[in-house]
């Protein structure tokens, strides 16, 4: 969500493919001194050309540093997927048809359309209060990863869904927006009673449409996410260029401390599938690192928003190839998966020639 140093670095990234063409956004870490920022750009569609493919996509970027004039052109290579401890099982997926292509476009461009009419809202009530806004804006950040688990743990119920790697995931993403929610308390934010109202029931009914659009549409949900938690990467961004010397000068408050730096950070790490685990481990000094970490966490969500929209496509960091054989992988019933209530339901019906296997 938000970005600060003394020289920011915006790099535009054009992933060019036969299929399609992808935008994402990365923040700046300690492993790499580069900010890639994804964009809801209801153009672009999430089908990587070969999530699970070997070999590396070539992807050129745009360096713009603020106070220079000079434009460099860099290049890097890495995998469209989710980190990885060993090589994937799944199968390539099947290039998308022009009605799919149509479909993605129709469903990113509604997400867009309500992403920015919510953004309006927040603008118009919340333009010079910050820590409100921050209260009501993670309120309704993790309420998706309760909708998440909520149908997948109804799948599961159903015997449709035997995928653990998700539920991890999404629960690990509900704790630490969690945690953000309380740090924006113990700022202050939760002060007045009609923000608390005005959160509660947008996070009420922001849950109900979730749920239903993740049954119809999960990658059309994850999207949504995605415009979410992009939208709160650039408001923390945001805040940080504008208040980062003041931020330098306040405490960081004691849930920040304890969360980013003690006990099991197991949680920590496994919401941030592109990494590795234990690669990041924040620094918190003042309340300038504490919304440093809260922006370079919602980047984290963006880009695994980013990688869920591909059916099958996420792991948990710290899935081993031979936990594979044991959990997702072991039998057909334990990889039985689906992509919305439709599919899972045509699953569930027994086609007539499994019928008459039964019967041999």
């Amino acid at each position: 969500m938000i970005l600060a140093s003394s020289s920011s670095t915006v790099f535009t990234i054009s992933s060019s493919s036969s299929a399609t063409k992808t935008r994402r956004y990365i923040p700046k870490t300690p492993q790499s001194p580069f900010l890639f920022k994804r964009n809801c750009n209801p153009t672009s569609l999430p089908f990587p050309p070969s999530t699970r493919s070997t070999k590396p996509c070539s992807v050129q970027a745009t360096v713009l540093k603020e106070n220079e004039d000079e434009k460099v052109v860099a290049e890097e290579s890495f995998r469209p997927s989710t980190f990885t401890h060993g090589p994937e099982a799944s199968p390539q997926p099947s290039p998308p048809t022009e009605l799919d292509k149509w479909v993605v476009k129709l469903e990113q461009s509604v997400n867009v359309f309500l992403t920015d009419s919510v953004v309006t809202i927040l603008d118009a009530l919340y333009h010079d209060r910050d820590y409100a806004r921050f209260y009501v804006l993670e309120t309704i950040a993790r309420v998706p990863y309760f909708a998440f688990i909520s149908v997948l743990h109804l799948y599961e119920s159903f015997g449709w869904w035997r995928r653990s790697d998700y539920i991890k995931v999404h629960f690990a993403e509900s704790w630490n927006e969690m945690h953000h929610l309380l740090i924006m308390e113990d700022l202050g934010g939760n002060s007045w009673w009609p923000d608390r109202f005005l959160a509660q029931h947008m996070a009420f009914f922001y849950y109900i449409m979730t749920v239903l659009m993740y049954a119809l549409s999960p990658r059309m949900a994850y999207h949504f996410s995605e415009c979410v938690e992009n939208h709160a990467f650039e408001t923390y961004d945001k805040f940080i260029k504008a208040r980062g010397e003041d931020l330098k000068k306040m405490p960081a408050p004691e849930v920040a401390v304890k969360y980013y730096t003690e006990g099991d950070l197991f949680l920590f790490d496994e919401f941030q599938t592109s990494r590795a685990p234990n690669s990041r481990r924040p620094k918190i000094e003042n309340l300038y690192d504490v919304f440093m970490n809260i922006r370079d966490d919602e980047a984290e969500h963006c880009k695994t928003m980013g990688a869920c929209q591909t059916h099958g496509n996420l792991r948990s960091p710290h899935s081993y190839p031979e936990d594979a054989s044991g959990d997702d992988f072991g039998s057909e019933f334990r990889q039985a998966d689906c992509e919305g209530v439709a599919e899972c339901l045509d699953k569930s019906v027994p086609s007539p020639s499994s019928k008459q296997k039964q019967n041999i």
